[in-house]
């Protein structure tokens, strides 16, 4: 086997933790009435009073989207016979905003004024490429690290200088919670938590006698 075959494969991992700055709220209103036309007046009065409330909160409009907008028949079965009971008309919408410290009076606010549904809430950070790229620097080093020790190990020589990386798996940015809602006089209190950026990229190295 020449100098130039003998190399070696390793797997770096590089974690990345900070704060989230940016929250996604997914919420909305459910109505139901036996005729139509009056559960979607009813829906669409109430989600414009929601969107007006989230607003006056200092959520630009263009952060609020329609994520889901449907119509389904509801049934009741009485005695195993389908009758039924009228429609209901869902109206949700996707919030983004930018400051961590108004999602709880943006949800009081929403909820205050019709909103009967909260599904979601997920926290992000708003340049995830640079914690990526820091990732992606620390995995690296523990993949240098880790062809150090097996070259040592080996007593050989090696090449810091990969001959080849590739990235294996990148996740991020997760939360080690998606959110915590605790009762205050206050209002709805949300805890964001921390966030985690994981890269992992294999590496190759070659070493020598």
């Amino acid at each position: 086997m020449s100098e130039r075959e003998r190399t070696m494969t390793v797997m770096g991992e590089g974690i990345v933790t900070t704060e989230p700055n940016v929250a996604e709220v997914k919420l909305g209103v459910v109505t139901e009435n036996q005729d139509l036309t009056q559960a979607q007046r009813e829906n669409a009065e109430n989600i414009n009073r929601v969107i007006r409330a989230i607003m006056q909160q200092g959520v630009a409009r263009q952060e609020i989207q329609t994520m889901d907008y449907s119509i389904q028949p509801q049934y009741d079965y009485v005695d195993g016979i389908q009758q039924f009971r009228g429609y209901e008309v869902s109206h949700f919408l996707s919030v983004t905003i930018d400051d961590i410290s108004n999602v709880g009076r943006v949800i009081d606010a929403a909820v205050e004024a019709g909103a009967n549904r909260v599904m979601d809430i997920r926290f992000s950070v708003s340049h995830p490429e640079v914690f990526y790229q820091l990732g992606l620097t620390r995995a690296l080093d523990d993949a240098v690290a880790k062809a150090e020790t097996l070259a040592e190990s080996m007593g050989v020589e090696f090449d810091p200088v990969p001959l080849k990386i590739e990235e294996k798996f990148t996740e991020g940015p997760s939360p080690y919670q998606t959110f915590a809602l605790t009762e205050a006089s206050s209002g709805t209190q949300i805890e964001p938590g921390q966030l985690d950026v994981s890269v992992r990229i294999e590496a190759k190295f070659q070493y020598g006698n």
